[in-house]
C-alpha cells in the first residue's frame, strides 16, 4: 500500500474510532452493556418483577421517576429513546397506562422491541365501583377504561404478571432460561408465601371493611374477602363530591372504623381533613404504584412494602 494511501486511510479510521467512543459515552441506560438485555418497564411493580426475574442478565430503566406518581405521567423524549433501543418493553394493560397506545404506534415499522403485556391473563374487575364483580379476560384493548387496572396488589395476580415477564425474557435470550426459571422459582415462592400470609392474618380480623383515598384495592379486597370504601375514584386526582364524603363519613360510623387509609405519593390533606372530621386516624396502605426516595434507599421492594400494608391492614381491621 502506498504512503498516500496510508495517510488519507488512518483519518477515517481515527474520525471511526472517536465517532464510536462518542456514541457510546452518549449512550443512555437501554444501550446494550456488556451482552445484557435491556428492558424498559412502565412503572414500579413490573421494574421490581423484571429485576427479580432478570438478574445479572439483564438491565432494567423504570420509565416512572422515584417519589412521582404514575397515572398522570407521559414519556418524554429521552423515555422514547431508551424504549427505541431497548430488547424487550413491560408494560401493565388494563388501560393503567394511557400513553401507551400512541407510543407503541410511534416506534420505528423496523422496531424489534419484544412488547409484554404484564396483566395478560388476569381476571380483570370492572370498574363500576362493584369490586366483586369480576370479569373475563379481555380480548383486546377496546374496553380497557371499563376495568380496574390495579391488578399487582394481589399476590396471586402479581404471580401471573411476573411468569408473563419471564416467558418473555426466555424468548429473548434463550441462553439464559435456566437463571430466569430459577429466579421465578424463587420469586414465586415468595408471593406465595405473601399471599398464605395474607388468607391467614385477614381471615382471623373481626373487621373486614376499610376507607382509603383511592380506589386501588378491589383486588386485594376481593382476594381476602375485604371491603373497601374509596374517598376518590381510580383517578388519585379526582374530588369526591359533597354526597361522596357524606356516604364515607356514614360508612366509618356505620362500621365503626379506626383508621383513613392514605398513600404517599398523593397529598394526604383530603384524608387527614376528613379522619378529623370523622374523628379517626390516618394510617399508610401503599398502592405500590412507584417508590418514594427514602423506600429506595432503604432497599424496599414488593414483597416488604406489601408486608407493611399487610401489617397496617391488621391494625385497622382489629
Amino acid at each position: 500500500m502506498s504512503l498516500r494511501n496510508k495517510t488519507i486511510i488512518i483519518p477515517i479510521l481515527l474520525v471511526l474510532i472517536v465517532s464510536v467512543v462518542l456514541t457510546g459515552c452518549g449512550k443512555s441506560q437501554a444501550t446494550l452493556i456488556n451482552g445484557k438485555v435491556n428492558v424498559v418497564a412502565s412503572f414500579y411493580p413490573l421494574y421490581d418483577f423484571t429485576k427479580k426475574i432478570g438478574g445479572d442478565h439483564v438491565n432494567v430503566i423504570n420509565l416512572v421517576p422515584t417519589g412521582v406518581e404514575p397515572h398522570d405521567w407521559t414519556p418524554k423524549s429521552r423515555d422514547m429513546q431508551n424504549l427505541s433501543k431497548a430488547q424487550m418493553f413491560v408494560y401493565l394493560g388494563a388501560g393503567f397506562e394511557g400513553w401507551v397506545k400512541d407510543t407503541l404506534d410511534s416506534l420505528p415499522k423496523d422496531s424489534k422491541v419484544a412488547i409484554v403485556e404484564g396483566s395478560k391473563g388476569v381476571q380483570l374487575l370492572a370498574s363500576t365501583g362493584d369490586e366483586h364483580e369480576q370479569q373475563g379476560q379481555k380480548d383486546d384493548h377496546t374496553n380497557e377504561a371499563h376495568y380496574d387496572p390495579h391488578v399487582w396488589l394481589s399476590p396471586v395476580n402479581a404471580k401471573i404478571i411476573a411468569q408473563n415477564i419471564k416467558d418473555q425474557l426466555v424468548k429473548v435470550d434463550p441462553a439464559n432460561q435456566a437463571d430466569y426459571e430459577a429466579n421465578f422459582k424463587q420469586l414465586a415462592a415468595n408471593l406465595d408465601q405473601l399471599n398464605n400470609k395474607y388468607k391467614d392474618a385477614l381471615s382471623k380480623t373481626t373487621k373486614k371493611e376499610i376507607v382509603v383515598t383511592h380506589q386501588s384495592f378491589a383486588y386485594l379486597a376481593k382476594e381476602y374477602g375485604l371491603t373497601q370504601k374509596a374517598i376518590m375514584g381510580l383517578s388519585p386526582d379526582a374530588e369526591p363530591t359533597s354526597k361522596d364524603l357524606k356516604e364515607i363519613n356514614e360508612f366509618i360510623r356505620s362500621n365503626n372504623i379506626k383508621y383513613i387509609f392514605f398513600e404517599e405519593l398523593v397529598s394526604d390533606r383530603l384524608a387527614k381533613t376528613l379522619a378529623k372530621d370523622a374523628k379517626v386516624e390516618t394510617m399508610v396502605l401503599n398502592p405500590l404504584e412507584g417508590l418514594t426516595d427514602a423506600q429506595l434507599k432503604s432497599g424496599a421492594d414488593y414483597i416488604s412494602l406489601m408486608e407493611a400494608n399487610l401489617n397496617n391492614l391488621i391494625k385497622a381491621l382489629q
